[in-house]
């Protein structure tokens, strides 16, 4: 694990938990003036792009890690991390506190804003660092871009288009008044139950692969990265919950019986 700069990387893992809990600290500002703690949805996007932000600037003072590859990993996180804050501000303006806040804020005992920023905030700001670690080694993994960090951008690519169209199609669906009630099952949907987690999935695996091409060291620190948001995605607060809220819903189990749990494959004629 020679060359790898392990001084300057553990000084820009400070930075970017320090920039991830200045970020959460701020939502939490404005949630409580707000009085609705769904804002912290947001943040979660906003919080990689700065993590991502600073960590290119800090290692480009620092003089360290390959410059294509530090402009590739912050742009390819930053573009990530705002349309996901975008398309949760839209879908939640105008609505109140979200149910899932609602029930974990009621088994605060005592002052339940600060239950909320021990639970919620302080929790996502910590995942948010640990998560962005493959930003962070690839930023700082010395020698040349090779071929493997534009595998990993093509794998981000396809994650982000999963991600954008699946958020798209899902936008129309409920915006149409006849489809109140009823279960999204066309576009992606009818290949996935979550195109848009399956999307994340692979631009966070798409990123460990940029990482990967800054060295050995690199992809050994943040290997955790991926498999972190993998069971995020599949067996946490993602998949897991949300087929939980879904199961009652009319026409669900059809649907889930015929589509893919996760990984896109065409519909069952016959499930």
């Amino acid at each position: 694990m020679s060359g790898f700069p392990w001084g300057a990387f553990a000084v820009g893992l400070g930075w970017a938990a320090a920039t991830a809990l200045a970020v959460m600290l701020a939502t939490f500002a404005v949630a409580v003036r707000k009085g609705v703690h769904r804002v912290v949805d947001v943040a979660w996007g906003l919080g990689f792009a700065a993590v991502a932000a600073v960590t290119c600037a800090v290692a480009t003072t620092a003089g360290e890690g390959d410059t294509g590859r530090r402009a590739l990993v912050a742009a390819l996180t930053v573009v990530w991390g705002l349309r996901l804050a975008a398309h949760i501000a839209r879908r939640g303006r105008g609505h109140g506190e979200d149910p899932r806040y609602d029930a974990m804020l009621a088994q605060a005992h005592g002052n339940r804003n600060l239950y909320a920023l021990r639970m919620v905030y302080l929790l996502q700001g910590t995942l948010v660092w640990l998560v962005s670690l493959p930003v962070q080694a690839a930023s700082y993994g010395p020698g040349p871009m090779t071929a493997l960090a534009w595998t990993g951008a093509a794998v981000w690519a396809v994650g982000l288009g999963f991600e954008a169209v699946g958020d798209a199609q899902l936008a129309r669906f409920k915006a149409d008044p006849a489809n109140r009630g009823r279960v999204m099952d066309r576009g992606l949907w009818s290949w996935t139950r979550h195109p848009n987690y399956f999307g994340d999935f692979l631009v966070w695996w798409g990123l460990f692969l940029i990482a990967c091409d800054a060295g050995g060291p690199a992809a050994a620190v943040s290997v955790v990265s991926p498999l972190v948001m993998t069971y995020l995605l599949i067996g946490g607060s993602g998949k897991r919950l949300l087929e939980r809220h879904m199961a009652d819903r009319p026409g669900w189990a059809e649907y889930a019986a015929r589509t893919s749990g996760f990984f896109p494959r065409p519909p069952r004629r016959n499930p």
